[in-house]
């Protein structure tokens, strides 16, 4: 009995563990005359600002993540994933807006949070989990990202409403 209870003891915490394990993903952005930049990790920015360069492509290296880009001239991109790239290159065109989601198990466990650098803005808002950040139809260039993968909080477990009488 003591090596039945050892045993789903370890089942548990293993589970426990990989649920709660901070899954690794990195991007990287490709910038207005300077090409790829270096690849960055959760939370970091990259990009440039108050340099006047067009983020032009991005990839973000994770099986876990899709996302799409709002490019000059030709609008919202289809979704991709797996490090294959957003935007263009060597075509002179600006991002101007991306939408990033996770998919599969990682969207139940956490929540991916981004914020990007526009032309005569500064830094946006946080937005979450495939809204929109950037701008579209204003003509203004993304410079730079950020990207923040967390943990989803607990729901708050609450009671439900009692069922209504029976007449």
């Amino acid at each position: 009995m003591k090596k039945v209870l050892f045993a789903v003891f370890i089942i548990l915490l293993t589970i426990a563990q990989n649920v709660s394990a901070q899954p690794h993903f990195s991007y990287q952005v490709h910038v207005q005359d300077r090409g790829w930049l270096n690849t960055v990790g959760n939370n970091q920015a990259t990009g440039t600002t108050g340099q006047g360069r067009r983020l032009e492509a991005i990839r973000i290296n994770s099986n876990m993540v899709r996302y799409c880009a709002h490019v000059e001239k030709i609008g919202w991109q289809n979704w991709v994933s797996g490090g294959q790239i957003a935007g263009t290159m060597k075509r002179g065109l600006r991002m101007e807006a991306i939408r990033i989601q996770l998919i599969g198990d990682a969207a139940r466990h956490f929540d991916i949070y981004y914020r990007v650098h526009v032309q005569s803005y500064g830094w946006t808002g946080w937005v979450k989990n495939g809204e929109m950040a950037g701008t579209t139809g204003r003509n203004l260039r993304m410079e730079a990202i950020q990207i923040n993968l967390v943990p989803k909080r607990p729901p708050h477990h609450h009671n439900p409403p009692p069922p209504p009488p029976r007449r």
